[in-house]
């Protein structure tokens, strides 16, 4: 069965270029973002590696840390290391699950069954630290990840989970947010907007963004 938003990320063992790795034991009370690549030493894969070492920060400062899949082996995945290290000018410092057994790409419904392809999907799992699967995101093989996009949202879930509140349409962190309509005890829309709102209709109500 595919997984869904909500569902359980299923959790796996195996080994990976910074040693074995008990996925939801790793993931401690952190958020995660789980990628999985096509194949090693492909050329969208290492731009999408390379960009998300230099990102690896920003990450942190969220509490989520980043993990890499493909069905290659853990002997591949360091010598693909070097080339990315070196023709992205960035040190990878999250860790590249191997699959060659294709143990875990199943559990995440990553093989293309109807195209006859081997290669795993390009997607992308947000996973909170209750380890639900929050979001996720699939491009094709020869679409690289927008990696703005994951930040905003992640900022997205992160903020929402907060307040009772929702992103609009191309959001951006730091811009007004909605109400969320099951919201209408007048003292508790006092307590949690002080600042006020703008009611467009009793369901559309736009608030200043709540203190992250």
């Amino acid at each position: 069965m595919a997984l869904h938003i909500g569902s359980i990320a299923p959790d796996f063992s195996a080994e990976s270029t910074l040693g074995t790795l008990s996925f939801h034991q790793w993931l401690g009370d952190s958020w995660g973002i789980l990628c999985s690549h096509p194949a090693d030493f492909t050329p969208v894969c290492t731009t999408e590696l390379g960009r998300a070492a230099h990102l690896v920060h920003e990450f942190s400062r969220r509490n989520t840390k980043l993990v890499a899949l493909s069905t290659d082996s853990l002997a591949d995945h360091k010598r693909w290391l070097t080339d990315i290290e070196r023709t992205q000018s960035a040190r990878i410092e999250f860790p590249i699950v191997a699959d060659p057994e294709r143990v875990i790409a199943p559990l995440y419904d990553l093989i293309h069954q109807e195209s006859g392809n081997t290669e795993t999907i390009r997607s992308v799992f947000f996973i909170d630290p209750a380890k639900r699967v929050r979001a996720t995101l699939h491009y094709p093989a020869n679409t690289g990840r927008n990696f703005d996009e994951i930040l905003r949202l992640l900022d997205s879930l992160q903020l929402t989970d907060r307040h009772s509140v929702a992103t609009p349409a191309d959001w951006q962190d730091g811009d007004d947010v909605v109400i969320v309509p099951a919201l209408t005890d007048s003292a508790e829309l006092q307590r949690r907007f002080p600042s006020g709102y703008r009611s467009i209709r009793p369901y559309l109500r736009f608030t200043s963004q709540p203190e992250t």
